[in-house]
């Protein structure tokens, strides 16, 4: 009788007590035997455990979404009840003190490599399975190359060099010998895209159940991995950006055509804020190409909602008493959205004037971003935000903004107390606005026609996206305009032009940092904000990005003690 001996979940990331926690019942050294393992039946528990770990193994400290790291960046503060109140996360806000040894740096690392250990240990029995006895077969392989491609794709933003666990064949000592510089910046670049193109060539248009990725969600991720490639980051001593790749490029336009998306039903939503509605009827909507399906009232007992945006409900008292008010938007993503009497934006958000609601045009999307003092709070005219401690725990130190997105009407039914406040909607991960951007982006880069284009399509769809703020013009004084762009522009120009849109249409979704990383642009753009910053909020005044450090989290210490030499530290830790 064959025996099949799982790839022990990657014990050198996780340590010996994780070497089988894919397993809902495992035997010892995780060995079953093999008509057991070669059951449908337990080869769809396995697939259906490598999805659930998204959900099971995040929390509020550790959200999948990032935002507990795009407080590094110039769209949100840390916010919550001070500079001590999730004090690792004010470290990075800030860039100093930021440090191998910090919890949430080594927990983030073991959560991820979770995920992939989950989807390896399916490989593992799906390539053994007869796809006449199990017609899902080639499907499922595909689905589990796409979720190990994910996992490795949030990992190496992160951390930048880290261990490739693409061989699902590998014992244990062989996964111990992995190294977190075996591949160039380039190479690992590539072998995430070698899962997502498995994908890609694999998966159906349009799948029976939501969650599962389709062929859409593997071309968009394989174009957001090519954008990350295309900016060449390999000089070992450094994290500059030494060139921008053509070929890579044109590798991003190859997955988004339009096309690959319209077959299976994927376009922009008519209306901005339905992306972000917890209600059955926008959830899943045409431009939600994959998403984290969250639930409640499923017969358990709170549900599996997205608790990963705990810490972001404010404290609204005897409604959200424990709310944190963590992750609120800057002064500087508000004057990102201020525009001129064309409806045009400020490009520079550096130009000495905060944004005024009373006399100042904005962006529509401003008003489905950010929560702002003077407007109703999730829409709910009962909850009008204030510059008071109810809508800053801080007491003004983080500002009294608050984040739209990631947050529920309080008075619907949406709302769920457990642990932490939080509720069932969706998060989506690959957005149609991201594809029609990433493309922008990339014809800008290679200096050709129809990025302007693009971009007028989301400002147009922003301009219509009123209905939830139909009366904010009368009732609240606010003064709205959006318009296409009409002129001629250079590639520099049009260039500018899509960052400034990308920024701004997909604020708060925790982009930001990591696009600054990726253009080589953190150190200039973060100083200047850190510093034009330190009058709005006192904390900046000791912040400081370094270049050829903080783009990336250092490795894990704990991480670096058991690899036995195998791994290396990141420049600057």
């Amino acid at each position: 009788m064959k025996r099949i001996i799982y790839p022990a979940a990657v014990a050198l990331m996780l340590g010996a007590t994780a070497c089988n926690d894919f397993l809902d019942n495992p035997r010892p050294q995780g060995v079953l035997d093999q008509e057991q393992v070669l059951d449908g039946e337990n080869v769809d528990n396995l697939v259906i455990s490598a999805y659930a770990v998204w959900i099971s193994a995040e929390d509020i400290n550790s959200s999948f979404s990032m935002w507990n790291f795009d407080v590094r960046s110039d769209d949100a503060y840390k916010g919550g009840n001070g500079t001590e109140d999730g004090d690792v996360f004010h470290a990075l806000e800030i860039e100093q003190g930021v440090m191998s040894t910090n919890w949430n740096i080594s927990d983030m690392w073991q959560r991820l490599y979770n995920g992939i250990s989950r989807a390896n240990a399916a490989l593992a029995v799906l390539y053994e399975m007869d796809s006449k006895a199990y017609p899902e077969r080639d499907s499922r392989i595909a689905e589990m190359r796409f979720l190990r491609g994910h996992g490795h794709f949030l990992l190496k933003r992160l951390y930048k060099n880290i261990p490739f666990a693409t061989d699902h064949t590998l014992t244990p000592s062989q996964y111990n010998e992995l190294e977190n510089t075996a591949y160039t910046n380039d190479e690992g670049w590539q072998l995430i895209a070698d899962d997502f193109k498995y994908a890609f060539d694999t998966l159906p248009e349009i799948q029976s159940e939501v969650g599962r990725p389709t062929r859409a969600a593997a071309a968009a991720y394989l174009a957001k991995t090519y954008l990350y490639k295309a900016f060449h980051q390999d000089d070992p001593e450094s994290h500059r950006v030494t060139s921008v790749n053509n070929a890579d490029l044109e590798e991003v336009l190859r997955y988004t055509e339009p096309a690959i998306y319209s077959a299976a039903g994927f376009g922009l939503d008519g209306d901005f804020h339905n992306n972000f509605r917890p209600e059955p009827e926008f959830e899943n909507g045409p431009e939600s190409i994959w998403a984290m399906q969250y639930s409640f009232n499923d017969g358990t007992t709170h549900g599996n909602c997205n608790w990963s945006y705990g810490l972001i409900v404010p404290n609204i008292p005897g409604v959200t008493d424990g709310g944190c008010d963590f992750y609120k938007p800057s002064q500087n993503i508000v004057n990102a959205f201020r525009t001129d009497a064309d409806g045009l934006p400020y490009l520079d958000t550096f130009n000495d004037k905060d944004y005024d609601m009373a006399s100042d045009y904005a962006d529509p999307r401003l008003f489905l971003t950010v929560g702002m003092p003077g407007t109703p709070y999730m829409f709910n005219s009962n909850y009008i935000m204030d510059r008071t401690a109810v809508w800053s725990r801080s007491n003004g130190l983080y500002g009294y903004y608050v984040s739209l997105k990631h947050n529920v009407d309080p008075d619907g039914s949406y709302l769920v107390k457990g642990s932490w406040w939080d509720s069932p909607m969706n998060r989506i991960v690959l957005r149609y606005a991201d594809v029609m951007l990433t493309r922008a982006e990339a014809l800008a880069q290679l200096g050709r026609d129809g990025a302007i284009a693009i971009v007028n399509e989301l400002r147009n769809r922003a301009r219509q996206s009123t209905a939830a703020i139909s009366g904010y013009e009368q009732l609240y004084g606010v003064r709205l305009r959006v318009l296409p762009y009409t002129g001629s522009y250079t590639p520099e120009e049009a260039l500018k032009i899509v960052k400034h849109e990308r920024r701004i249409e997909l604020a708060m979704e925790s982009e930001r940092f990591f696009d600054l990383v990726r253009r080589g642009e953190a150190e200039s753009t973060l100083n200047r904000y850190f510093a034009d910053e330190a009058d709005n909020c006192a904390i900046y005044s000791s912040a400081h990005f370094t270049a050829d450090k903080n783009e990336y989290l250092p490795i894990p210490f704990a991480q670096i003690s058991a690899s036995n030499g195998h791994y290396k530290q990141n420049i600057g830790f």
